[in-house]
């Protein structure tokens, strides 16, 4: 329940973005000193950003009462209480996110880190969500894991990319695929394009940035795709066809799906002019990369088999 929240929150967080409801409330935790939106001018946007809150302030619950029970349960065999703590503590900084989204006017910094502790929420409650597997890794799964590590770096980077792309309006930067702007490398400004801190007093809506530097970010998580693409397409392809536990090859046809759906997505964004379903699906696609890592992760990483030891490389079994 808790991770399908999480993956609602990210989703309805990007809905409120690209109908540029960001600021549909001014204050925070209510909207206009409310907490109903009234009737009148600009009530469609407040309805859009209260609505995300209500599912935030939602999850927060669940995870309070994930972290209570977890307190309380501490002396039990195998309850986790440094995971849960760890998620109530992002779950806390998400709050102060958020609040800060608002007050700060938009400023990009703020949003993509809002997005980013938001799949770091999904992450973390698909992980705990995930049965403990006890198993010994065989050498061909031991030899994913500095493979599996890469592709989760490129993953939080690609991540961070979209939303540095959403946020400065960059995405109808080029509007053409492959190519942008009908060109393989149009004039770009890579000096203004990734300025993390404008001072404060700005308002963000809508964007702030002349074309040269959206061209660069748009550009530059074209790039990032490509290599986070790649990366983890191949761990999930290696996984599928030469893991031994069933787990690790069903993570990584999961992950290898996910890739080609999100990469297909992407595509028909560019092509069909950034239209708000698919826009919005593009960063549900983003969810669906982090459950199908995190589910991978957790297989190469299972629990240690009790009263046994990792077998190493030409070691007889016991």
């Amino acid at each position: 329940m808790g991770a399908l929240l999480a993956a609602c929150v990210v989703v309805l967080g990007a809905w409120v973005r690209l109908t540029d409801a960001g600021l549909g409330c001014p204050d925070w935790p209510g909207c206009y000193g409310h907490l109903v939106p009234g009737a009148g001018q600009g009530a469609a946007k407040a309805w859009h950003e209260m609505i995300h809150r209500y599912v935030a302030g939602s999850l927060g619950a669940v995870i309070t009462g994930l972290l209570v029970w977890a307190i309380l349960r501490r002396h039990d065999r195998g309850q986790p209480l440094i995971p849960v703590g760890l998620l109530f503590l992002v779950v806390c900084f998400q709050g102060a996110l958020g609040a800060l989204t608002v007050t700060l006017l938009l400023k990009p910094l703020i949003v993509t880190a809002h997005l980013l502790g938001g799949l770091t929420t999904l992450g973390l409650l698909w992980w705990l969500s995930l049965e403990p597997d006890r198993r010994n890794l065989s050498p061909a799964e031991s030899r994913l894991r500095p493979l599996a590590a890469l592709a989760f770096a490129c993953l939080v980077l690609q991540i961070a990319l979209g939303g540095w792309t959403s946020t400065n309006y960059a995405a109808v930067a080029c509007p053409d695929f492959p190519t942008c702007q009908r060109a393989w490398w149009p004039a770009m400004d890579y000096r203004d394009a990734f300025v993390l801190w404008r001072g404060l007093g700005i308002n963000y809506e809508g964007g702030v940035l002349a074309n040269p530097a959206r061209v660069a970010i748009h550009l530059t998580h074209r790039l990032g795709a490509v290599l986070a693409g790649t990366v983890l397409l191949t761990l999930g392809l290696l996984a599928l066809g030469r893991a031994r536990a069933r787990q690790v090859r069903f993570a990584g046809g999961l992950l290898a799906a996910a890739v080609l759906l999100q990469i297909s997505i992407g595509i028909a964004t560019v092509h069909w002019g950034v239209p708000l379903a698919l826009a919005t699906a593009h960063n549900a696609g983003a969810a669906l990369l982090v459950v199908g890592t995190v589910t991978l992760l957790r297989a190469l990483w299972p629990e240690p088999a009790l009263g046994m030891v990792p077998l190493r490389r030409g070691q007889p079994p016991r």
